[in-house]
């Protein structure tokens, strides 16, 4: 369980921060299997080590309903601890820093802006964090500077520099209801009834939430003659009709619901999602021949 301190800070920073240690702690400890608590600090650690070249940054863009950047700062030593949590490995301090350590810290770190997308809607409604590695602080200035402290009972303190933008805290200060224009209130003077089927809405769709649905992850597709189709055999390259770097579309029935990156988990494909793609914009595409 996470025990959590927050140094007092403008409204909803307090909040949003807490979301962040809460999480830290609960995807941290799952994954070491033993509890960490954590705790937010506004001055900076008197423990803190100095600053090298070897420090990992990560920049975190938020989108939909909060609106920002924010900044991740770690120093080698947490790094490695991160990474080796991550990656099943004994606690070795004396370890070398590999690359793999820091690509199992920004895949345990998203793990944990998950989290807070989805513990955070209740106050902020819906957005979404997106985390990037950078090999150098981020160009814009930090208005409000944190650090998370992290422990178990076996291990020294990790600690990890948030840094958030102006921008940022002022999204984090609004009140999602006065973010609605004044004129959508005036738009519906009646309010209209509640009837007996929407009531029932809630229960009937907890009796849907079992139900499994296909999912299909599309890469690309492509336009073949019968010829060509009777021509395959083993070796036979297809050229499909979408670049590397372009996102991969995930399916459901048949429609596009969403578009993200492949990952690869413990020897897995699976898709990493950065955009939910909504019915009026994809307008029930179907699968391309």
């Amino acid at each position: 369980m996470s025990e959590t301190s927050v140094p007092a800070a403008p409204s909803g920073s307090a909040e949003f921060l807490q979301v962040w240690s809460e999480s830290f702690s609960q995807v941290v400890g799952q994954t070491a299997g033993t509890p960490f608590s954590c705790t937010v600090e506004k001055e900076k650690p008197a423990d803190l080590a100095a600053t090298g070249e070897n420090d990992l940054w990560i920049v975190i863009t938020a989108s939909g309903s909060l609106r920002g950047e924010m900044s991740l700062h770690l120093l080698p030593a947490t790094v490695l601890r991160l990474g080796q949590i991550f990656m099943s490995e004994p606690p070795a301090p004396e370890a070398q820093l590999t690359p793999d350590h820091s690509e199992a810290v920004l895949e345990l770190l998203r793990q944990v802006a998950g989290i807070v997308c989805t513990s955070a809607q209740a106050r902020w409604e819906e957005f979404q964090l997106r985390l990037e590695g950078a090999a150098s602080a981020p160009s814009w200035p930090a208005a409000e500077t944190f650090w998370l402290r992290a422990a178990d009972a076996t291990t020294p303190a990790i600690l990890v520099e948030f840094g958030l933008s102006a921008a940022l805290i002022a999204q984090l200060r609004v009140q999602p209801a006065e973010t609605a224009p004044p004129q959508a209130a005036a738009a519906s003077p009646v309010s209209a009834p509640v009837t007996d089927d929407s009531a029932q809405t809630p229960a009937t769709l907890d009796l849907l939430k079992d139900v499994q649905l296909a999912m299909t992850m599309r890469f690309g597709a492509r336009t073949l003659l019968l010829r060509e189709v009777l021509d395959l055999s083993p070796g036979t390259v297809v050229e499909l009709d979408r670049r590397v770097q372009e996102p991969v579309e995930l399916l459901l029935d048949g429609k596009l619901i969403a578009r993200g990156e492949v990952v690869v988990i413990e020897g897995t494909y699976g898709l990493r999602v950065s955009e939910i793609c909504s019915p009026a914009n994809v307008k029930n595409e179907e699968i391309r021949p």
